[in-house]
């Protein structure tokens, strides 16, 4: 991985030449901004900008603040108030937790912030109307209340350790939400208001325009206009980098490291708990039999995955649970590389080699379907990489690139070459959704909450005491015992972590350093989290 130094410096990029994908407008910005402001491309569609409906739950948004944030440096980040004006407190058994709210804090339209806008925020995540889809991940919470002039009270239905996770998505004004309805179509999908430290001033499809927020209750931001583009395509963003139409952006890791030694450019990649492996759906006649599933994971070389496709910026992964969970994390509990034993796996679970070197069993070919999504061409080389692998042990995977609506239906029958770690800042959220088996019950939790239909008694228990036990090492003895059972009955099979990778022009900021980064790894991220902190040199 290339360590990222205390100082990223970056500069408002130079008028374009005049080509697609807003070039124009990004030559306007940053003739505009001047070496205050800055303009960076991605991949990511711009809108949808409702907390509501999900946007910004791992404390990455610009426009908005939680009641906490999170604090940078290399490993597990912790917490820090944001509109609370201390770290919130539980009671003993962690079923209702208190937090007191910081005063003289404004909105971006004027109006002032309170706890009436918590609990608003919070009632309507959790509003079936709202059809959100981030309210699975706050079914703990029963209620919020206010219960003084400046204090409100998390009411949950269990015992939950990680709640200052769900505390990290931004806080909108009652009054926005006053009249229940979809999230998707609030007006603050496009007009956002929030306390954060930059406004929206300008949206188009592929163009949006923040200001810093001059009023900011912890100081205006230095970097002064941050213009965003969305350019959806890997190699436009990497050439309007190298013509100096940009100032930065994200990009997959190969595509990066053609940036390393070039003048003028700085080539980072964060740490993530972002992993990527594949689905194998319990129903399934092939993907669903234990030995197949277990065999899979031994033939997988994801050293060569990180070699090859990622170009050494990522780790090996077994599990959903990344070595940086410290005492949480079970070193032993991995995959080797053994083809020859995924072979035997096999052979003595009746799966017999037929004349073209793919396996069968009782009549049926051992083959599966692996859908990626068509625009991802990271994900389209771990898929092929895993077909290659698979083919040595005689298991036939057909790929096949499509969109995520023609995903979707069939996520429960065919394998999906997925990646996971929305909410990577605790175990519990990092490993509940893709292993527990509460998802397996209809309309519980989202299509992408275990996939694979996975069940295992141990796990499920395990999980449980995971999220609930307020004694630390309690915690982390159960999530090692996660890992070791999940070892001994795959329901996956976990490829890698990846390190997100990003490059940037050079040009004389000092910024607060990396942070470990969740799934979401457009612009918001990278370099740029902490954005509203850095200072000129």
């Amino acid at each position: 991985m290339i360590a990222l130094s205390g100082i990223l410096v970056l500069t408002a990029c130079t008028a374009p030449g005049g080509s697609a994908d807003g070039a124009s407008a990004a030559g306007a910005d940053a003739a505009d901004g001047g070496t205050d402001g800055i303009v960076l491309a991605d991949g990511y569609e711009l809108g949808g900008y409702n907390p509501v409906a999900g946007f910004g739950a791992a404390g990455e948004a610009k426009m908005y603040d939680g009641l906490v944030r999170l604090t940078g440096g290399e490993g597990m980040p912790g917490f820090e108030p944001a509109l609370a004006a201390e770290l919130p407190t539980a009671n003993d058994d962690a079923t209702v937790w208190t937090v007191k709210i910081r005063p003289d804090v404004t909105f971006s339209d004027g109006s002032t912030f309170g706890p009436e806008d918590v609990v608003a925020t919070y009632e309507a995540i959790l509003d079936p109307a709202s059809a959100s889809e981030a309210r699975s991940s706050f079914d703990m919470i029963e209620e919020v209340v206010q219960t003084g002039d400046d204090t409100v009270e998390f009411h949950l239905a269990y015992s939950y350790a990680p709640l200052l996770t769900k505390m990290l998505i931004g806080v909108v004004p009652s009054e926005a939400v006053a009249t229940p309805g979809l999230a998707a179509e609030s007006t603050l999908n496009t007009a956002p208001i929030g306390t954060g430290p930059y406004t929206l001033v300008d949206l188009s499809p592929d163009r949006a325009v923040l200001e810093a927020n001059e009023d900011y209750w912890d100081g205006a931001p230095e970097v002064k206009k941050l213009t965003l583009l969305y350019v959806p395509d890997d190699n436009t963003r990497a050439q309007r980098m190298a013509s100096g139409e940009i100032d930065g952006t994200n990009l997959p890791p190969l595509l990066a490291n053609t940036f390393e030694g070039k003048d003028g450019m700085t080539v980072t990649a964060h740490t993530s708990a972002d992993w990527r492996g594949l689905s194998l759906p319990t129903d399934n006649p092939v993907a669903g039999d234990p030995a197949v599933r277990m065999a899979l994971n031994l033939a997988a070389n994801r050293q060569s995955m990180i070699d090859n496709v990622l170009g050494g910026h990522g780790r090996l992964a077994a599990t959903p649970i990344p070595e940086v969970y410290g005492d949480a994390y079970e070193p032993g509990a991995v995959f080797a590389y053994d083809p020859a034993q995924a072979q035997q796996i096999l052979t003595d679970a009746g799966w017999v080699e037929g004349e073209d070197g793919i396996r069968v069993k009782d009549g049926q070919r051992a083959q599966i379907a692996l859908m990626y999504n068509s625009v991802d061409t990271v994900r389209r080389d771990l898929a092929q990489a895993f077909a290659s692998d698979a083919l040595a042990v005689g298991v036939e995977v057909n790929l096949e690139a499509l969109s995520w609506d023609r995903i979707d239906p069939r996520i429960n029958t065919d394998s999906t070459l997925l990646g996971g770690g929305d909410e990577p800042f605790d175990p519990d959220t990092q490993a509940y959704g893709a292993l527990s088996s509460v998802f397996v019950q209809p309309d519980v939790g989202s299509i992408y909450d275990n996939p694979s239909d996975y069940q295992d008694a141990t796990v499920d228990a395990a999980l449980e005491v995971g999220r609930r036990s307020l004694d630390q090492a309690e915690r982390d003895a159960a999530y090692r015992e996660v890992q070791d059972a999940y070892i001994d009955d795959p329901g996956y099979v976990y490829l890698v972590f990846l390190d997100h990778t990003y490059v940037s022009k050079d040009a004389g900021w000092s910024m607060s350093g990396p942070v470990l980064e969740p799934h979401a790894h457009g612009v918001t991220w990278g370099p740029w989290w902490s954005l509203q902190s850095w200072t000129r040199d």
